[in-house]
């Protein structure tokens, strides 16, 4: 019995094994980008929910805490098969520009509420279109590719709202 048990033990190791293999540095650099930056979407979005000053952009919030807090969990799922963590917190940038994003009011809070969506869309489209051609992890490169859709909607989105301004 203890031999079957040492036996599945190492056959369990070395798939884990196997799937830290496949993670590049791209792909650790790729998660350890769009991790923090969809945290601070979801974050961002939902202080829009309560602090925008019209129905757009609350409505836009709440879509980005809604999307963005799906892809963490299919983000954690890719990575976890690619045995890459995804980190837990904002790095210390997201963090300072939310901070300041939560004592804005009004007009003030919706400029900066779309300056920052646009420009974390911006470099996480780039990712993650990077990954999707160059990833070595087959999860982490369909992921990538099938959000880099996501991105795409929600930068016309934010194009459009800010249009309206």
């Amino acid at each position: 019995m203890k031999t079957l048990a040492f036996a599945l033990a190492a056959v369990l190791a070395s798939a884990s094994l196997a799937h830290a293999a496949e993670a590049s540095a791209q792909d650790k650099t790729f998660v350890n980008t769009v991790g923090p930056g969809g945290m601070y979407e979801v974050m961002l979005g939902k202080l829009a929910e309560t602090k925008g000053s019209s129905p757009d952009i609350r409505d836009q919030g709440n879509t980005e805490a809604h999307d963005h807090a799906l892809v963490g969990d299919r983000l954690a799922a890719a990575a976890k098969e690619a045995g890459i963590v995804v980190p837990d917190k904002l790095t210390p940038e997201f963090q300072a520009q939310y901070d300041k994003a939560a004592t804005l009011s009004g007009a003030a809070f919706d400029s900066k509420y779309l300056s920052e969506m646009k420009k974390v869309h911006a470099g996480d489209g780039a990712a993650f279109l990077k990954e999707a051609k160059e990833g070595s992890s087959p999860a982490l490169k369909s992921f990538a590719a099938d959000t880099f859709k996501i991105v795409r909607r929600h930068v016309g989105e934010l194009d459009a709202n800010t249009s309206l301004k």
